[in-house]
Formats: structure tokens, sequence, C-alpha cells
């Protein structure tokens, strides 16, 4: 064990990483009567512009080296305040869509102030075991970011306005425990400064390479999954109309058991490798995609267990590709490669959440559309099988 490291920093950390994290998709889940006061379709678009707010203060993060100049748990909390009142801002200014797409784009970019900030505090406290410590708090990722729906499952009468007030106040609490209770480790004397030479080694390293492309893969298909969730569900009801249930339960069952993909994974991990257990999950979600038209008649109970095999092992492979990334980066430059991995990634997410948007709009009530988040899985495999898939190979 580090030394002096708190029995309890893995919990009040992943508490945290959840909290913070429910504001992700908040918006998504009031959706529908979003939707109904403005009277258009707002689509995939909520979620493309948490995407874009991300990967902007992403990128202002490292450009700024704001991580390596605040202390993390005081950034944390920043983070956790500024992005609840992002969320709760469409509630206070005058009710229309650029100022709630302008929200969701504030919040994505606070966002980068809490996940990528959790990941590093885990990175400064843990070491031989860190992909077990990624597991734990991707899987907070995933819980935070299916929790809105539970909530919005639960409370069928509260008004939009109330649940984000409710939802903000979870994400506060979570960055004010972390900043209470967690001690920081002292920032660096240097600031490591962003390089955009670091994009070249994401190629030209072949390790590197392949965990950066493997990502990238697993990114095309996670977030449209889980932003269609609900679509896939309406889908399945449409062709059902006998079956009766609660969509937004089923959605919140579908992205939370993800957790079990991350856990469990980080587990298996430590004895097979990192690059074995992505690809299987890879492997395994990509099936998934493909089985879905053909399950798409079969009877509830199969239909649901293949819907929550795909949401355990659509996003089981994250953390074992974040872990891969982080350590294939070059040491001098690991700050700016994570941050430039990180940033293509979640862009690639806003061209599958349109693409199936816009087919969607095409083909409505067609499982076959969703086909094409298989390309993602296609291409991370093909791109990482040869480097992470040998036996000689614990990676």
């Amino acid at each position: 064990m580090i030394k002096n490291r708190p029995s309890y920093l893995l919990v009040v950390l992943v508490f945290a990483q959840f909290a913070g994290t429910t504001l992700w998709l908040s918006g998504n889940a009031v959706s529908a009567q979003l939707e109904a006061e403005l009277g258009l379709k707002l689509g995939g678009w909520l979620t493309s512009a948490v995407q874009m707010g991300f990967i902007l203060g992403t990128l202002l993060n490292a450009i700024f080296a704001v991580p390596e100049r605040v202390l993390s748990s005081r950034l944390f909390v920043y983070s956790a305040l500024l992005g609840a009142l992002a969320n709760i801002s469409i509630t206070i200014l005058p009710f229309n869509t650029p100022v709630v797409l302008i929200s969701r784009l504030l919040t994505g970019m606070f966002l980068a102030g809490i996940y990528p900030i959790g990941m590093k505090i885990a990175a400064d406290w843990y070491g031989k075991d860190l992909s077990r410590a990624m597991g734990y708090l991707v899987g907070a990722l995933v819980l935070g970011k299916a929790f809105p729906y539970l909530l919005k499952g639960l409370s069928f009468e509260w008004p939009w306005r109330a649940f984000l007030y409710y939802i903000s106040l979870i994400a506060l609490f979570g960055g004010l425990l972390l900043w209470v209770l967690l001690p920081d480790k002292p920032l660096p004397s240097q600031h490591n400064q962003f390089s955009i030479k670091a994009l070249g080694a994401i190629f030209k390293l072949p390790e590197l390479r392949a965990a950066a492309f493997g990502y990238f893969g697993h990114m095309w298909e996670l977030y449209a999954f889980w932003a269609f969730v609900p679509a896939i569900w309406k889908t399945y009801l449409h062709y059902h109309p006998e079956i009766s249930f609660n969509v937004y339960i089923a959605t919140f069952g579908v992205i939370v058991v993800g957790f079990l993909g991350c856990w469990l994974g980080g587990l298996v991990a430590l004895r097979i490798g990192s690059g074995k257990v992505a690809l299987v999950q890879l492997l395994i979600s990509g099936i998934c995609c493909l089985l879905l038209p053909i399950f798409g008649g079969a009877s509830m109970a199969i239909f649901a267990l293949l819907m929550f095999v795909w949401g355990v092992s659509v996003v089981g492979d994250s953390p074992q590709f974040s872990t891969l990334v982080s350590r294939f980066a070059l040491p001098e430059r690991r700050g700016s490669i994570i941050t430039l991995v990180t940033s293509i990634g979640f862009a690639i997410t806003i061209f599958s959440i349109q693409l199936i948007d816009f087919l969607l709009e095409l083909y409505p009530y067609d499982f076959r559309i969703f086909w094409v988040l298989c390309l993602g899985p296609i291409f991370g495999i093909w791109s990482s099988y040869r480097k992470f898939a040998s036996n000689r190979s614990n990676l």
C-alpha cells in the first residue's frame, strides 16, 4: 500500500465520481419534457453538446496545465459547483433552444474537472493495482450516468426543473465530500506543458497506437448506445404492444450493469492483462450489436438478457483501454497524450450519436440502423488484436 493512503480513499473517490457524473445524462432523462415545452425535437444534440463541452474542457485543462496548478480536490469541487450551476441554468435563464444547448455544453466543460481528475487522483494513490481502481472509477461513471434515469423512472410527477435541481445537489454534495475528506498529493514543481507533438506519438508507437485505436473503436459505440437505449426499448415495445414496462427504469438497468463489466474486468485484468480483457469485452459488445435485429422479435426475457449483456460489455473495456494508454504513453508527454486520446475519443462519439439520430429520423423503429455501431468494435479489434491478444503478453 502507498504510504499515508487513507483506507477510505477509494470509497470516497468512487462516490464523488458517481455524484459528479450524474450531471452527464441529466438532460437526456428529461428530454421528452424539454422537447414538449420547446415544441421541437432536440434528438442527439443534448448528448452531443455535453460531449463537445467535455472535449473543450479537457483541452483547456491540458493547454493551461490546470491539473498541475490547482490541487485535485479543489479543482474537483470547483468543477462540481460550476457543473451544477450550468445544469440548472436553464431553469433560471430564458427558456429556449440555444440556452438549453449552451447549458449542456457548459455542463460537459465542467465535467472535464470531474471525470479525468478522479482518474488523476486514483493514479496518484494507486500503483500496481491501478487497473482495479480504474475499474471502480469507470464503474462509478456508469452509475452516475444511469442514475438520472432511475430517478426519473421513480418520479413521474416531478417537473423537469425540480429534477435538475436534485441532480445538481447530488453532484455538489459529492464534490464537497471529496474536498473535505481526501488529502492531496503536492503539486509538481514544474508544470507539464501541453504539446501537440504528442499526436505524433499516438500514431508512431505501436503499443500506444493499438491502445488508442482500440479506445477509439470503443468510443464510437459506447455513448451512442447509452444515448439511444431508450429508443431501443421503445422500438421493442412498438413491435410488442402487449408488453408494458417503465422505459426509464429499463434504461437505468442496462446502463448500470456496466459497473459489473468495469469492476470484474479490473479484477480479471490483474491476472490476464488489460489488453485481453478489453478485446474480449469489445468482441462481446460487437456481437450483441449484430444480434439486436434478430432478437427484436424474441420474448421479453431473452431480449432483456441481450440488452444487459450488451450493457455490461459495452463499457467494461473502457478502464482497460485507459490503463493501456496511460501505460504506453511517453512519460514526458503522458498528460498531453492522455488528453489528446480522450479528446479524439469523445469527438468520435459526436459523429456516431448524430448518425444514429439521423437514421432514426429516416427509419424509425428499425433495429438494423444500430448495426452502424458495430463499426467501432470491428475497428477496435482489428487495430489492437495483434498487440494484446498474444498469450506471451500480460498487458
